[in-house]
């Protein structure tokens, strides 16, 4: 099969981008009074303004000629139809069923999948009230005052960032979440937590989960501790497919969630993995999030490729990543509850495109797999901004800014917005040798120290970035941000041709691990020296340490 990246489509993308590198984004506005308005895209007051990327129409053309070339519009029926495009696992990727609305059919390899989703949704949302409203109750009658999600990966980013994201409208118990398997996490929780008032979510698909079950077996045994295996059933619910490990750890089955193997990990957030949003923010607030998840999918199915948010979005990431070879791709939400969603889109974007090998097992001869990593603004400006703007790699970057702040704080809005346009601007424009001269002859400079402070204050600029803008950060908004980046990285793996929904590049770390522990059990595992001589390192300073 001839790679992609030896496709006349390909082919002539490269060639433009050669001429390309040769114009300043400035210089594209200066010949097309309309540029503004013509690089942008709209769906229900979600703005994508893509204007300040370093392409031109002819580009954006030979963009769209690949995604054609590589029947993207296809795939993304494929997709919405519920065949199976994870090949290697043999399931299909149905994340957009679990958004789907009442009485809708939504198919998943050939099965209508909806009458079971609402299903579980109406059992989550029963529950989620019960303990909301305090009809649920601990071992000794008390309400409900603490609820802590043990998960990790998929599990833990995704509910994990949309109650942060959402913490404004919070109105239910204190939601907690517990990933990491170093004792430190959950340690620090069970200093304060009141065992008679706490209930733990257990979430994990198969209930076996080395970190998870961990975590579980920890705070299993603190509630023995305080009030007897009887209290387990009052304390412990599941979201899990695993009944029979449910019982055995002591949950009803009744309080177990289940969702499906044509539920990804990182796509799961919408299914009972949400179940710790429902029960912080109430049945409505997650509808609503759905609701935005679920129009920006039937955008996605279908709004012409050109005025395809998710798609314009991927093929500006190709375009900047395989063409213009800019190595990593910055993220900047300038909203503060937007502070977990980088960890979320990281696990996205690198656990579904870092692939080397082809849908058909072919090794690639392109990159892909766009590094993706930032922090909210306007903090970042006082990290990393540094070396966006003077540094010797471009880093193109993605400017999210809510149009609305905060209630009674309006003058924090507005710096917080002027900041956010101008970095955009700043990393557009930069400012040339001359400026920089004639703005410190003003403050009085001349001579050789005016000459020796020049390069330190030029800005090479012609660095790209999209701004998007949501009229406000609710839970519809939120939703749609959230299926915008999940469809932009479907449609980049459509283009590198990879398969976004397996994951099997965790798994041998996973298995050596086991390794490593029959080792500290003193069995031959058969580890490398390196690690059979960091092991007894650790082994040592255990001992001192004890």
């Amino acid at each position: 099969m001839t790679s992609v990246a030896q496709s006349p489509a390909w082919r002539r993308l490269h060639s433009h981008a050669q001429r390309l590198r040769q114009e300043r984004i400035t210089s594209l506005f200066d010949r097309d009074a309309r540029r503004a308005s013509e690089f942008t895209a709209v769906l229900e007051g979600i703005r994508l303004d893509y204007s300040k990327q370093l392409i031109d129409h002819e580009g954006m053309e030979m963009l769209l000629g690949l995604a054609r070339q590589q029947d993207l519009s296809g795939w993304i029926q494929r997709m919405a139809a519920g065949e199976t495009l994870n090949a290697t696992e043999g399931r299909a990727a149905g994340h957009m069923a679990l958004r789907g609305a009442a009485g809708s059919r939504m198919e998943v390899q050939g099965v209508d999948v909806m009458p079971a989703v609402h299903a579980v949704r109406r059992r989550m949302n029963a529950f989620a009230e019960r303990v909301r409203s305090g009809e649920w109750r601990g071992y000794s009658g008390q309400t409900i005052q603490d609820v802590v999600n043990i998960g990790i990966g998929g599990s833990d980013f995704g509910p994990r960032m949309v109650r942060e994201a959402l913490k404004d409208h919070a109105d239910g118990p204190r939601v907690h979440f517990v990933s990491n398997v170093d004792g430190a996490q959950i340690s620090g929780l069970l200093r304060w937590l009141d065992p008679a008032r706490t209930l733990w979510i257990v979430t994990s698909k198969t209930f076996t989960t080395q970190e998870t079950m961990t975590n579980a077996h920890t705070a299993r045994r603190w509630l023995v501790q305080h009030a007897g295996e009887a209290a387990i059933s009052r304390h412990f619910v599941a979201c899990s497919t695993n009944r029979a490990e449910i019982e055995r750890f002591g949950i009803d089955a009744a309080n177990m969630f289940e969702f499906w193997d044509w539920v990804g990990g990182r796509y799961s957030l919408w299914s009972a993995v949400g179940l710790p949003i429902l029960i912080s923010v109430g049945p409505e607030r997650f509808d609503e999030l759905l609701a935005g998840a679920r129009a920006m999918d039937q955008h996605f199915v279908s709004a012409p490729l050109e005025r395809n948010l998710p798609v314009l979005l991927a093929l500006l990431a190709i375009w900047n990543f395989n063409f213009l070879d800019h190595g990593t791709q910055v993220v900047v939400p300038y909203a503060q509850r937007l502070e977990k969603f980088i960890g979320w889109l990281q696990q996205l974007e690198l656990e579904s495109n870092g692939k080397a090998v082809t849908r058909d097992g072919a090794l690639v001869d392109y990159r892909t797999s766009v590094v993706l990593w930032g922090d909210v603004g306007s903090n970042a400006q006082h990290a990393f901004f540094q070396t966006l703007h003077q540094g010797p790699r471009v880093h193109p970057v993605d400017f999210i800014l809510p149009m609305q702040g905060t209630p009674g704080l309006e003058h924090h809005h507005c710096i917080l917005v002027a900041n956010c346009l101008a970095q955009s601007a700043a990393l557009m424009k930069g400012k040339t040798p001359e400026q920089v001269r004639e703005e410190l002859r003003g403050k009085g400079l001349s001579g050789e120290a005016l000459e020796s402070a020049v390069p330190h204050r030029v800005f090479s600029g012609n660095r790209p970035s999209n701004t998007l803008l949501l009229p406000r950060l609710d839970a519809w908004h939120l939703g749609a941000l959230l299926a915008l980046y999940e469809h932009r990285t479907f449609v980049e793996s459509v283009i590198w041709e990879i398969n976004a929904f397996d994951q099997w590049g965790v798994e041998l770390g996973k298995q050596l691990a086991q390794d490593v522990l029959r080792a500290m059990d003193g069995q031959d595992a058969g580890l490398d020296p390196s690690t059979v001589a960091l092991l007894e390192q650790i082994r040592q300073g255990s001992q001192e340490q004890a």
